[in-house]
């Protein structure tokens, strides 16, 4: 079955106790440190953000990963909106 979820471009995130957070539909970690994490989904780009943020299982040829810490916020960006066409993707996440 989450073969067949990864193929749809479905994308699933279950977060424990804001301390541990498991996720599906992930193309590519762009970037990551101990307070920000910067993820490519199958739905557009999620920044976490955090304390302690670390990532304790990562599998891109099934899309998951299971990221560990303190998790303050999650924030999501669509890939497909082109209000900043012209400008890179990370310059219009961190305006």
């Amino acid at each position: 079955m989450e073969e067949r979820q990864a193929s749809t471009g479905q994308h699933k995130m279950i977060v424990s106790n804001r301390s541990a957070c498991s996720l599906n539909g992930i193309t590519n970690i762009l970037s990551f440190d101990v307070s920000e994490i910067l993820l490519e989904t199958r739905l557009g780009m999620l920044m976490i953000r955090g304390k302690d943020l670390h990532v304790n299982r990562l599998t891109l040829e099934k899309g998951e990963v299971d990221l560990s810490g303190e998790i303050d916020s999650l924030q999501y960006s669509d890939m497909k909106k082109g209000s900043g066409q012209g400008e890179s993707l990370l310059h219009r996440l961190f305006r």
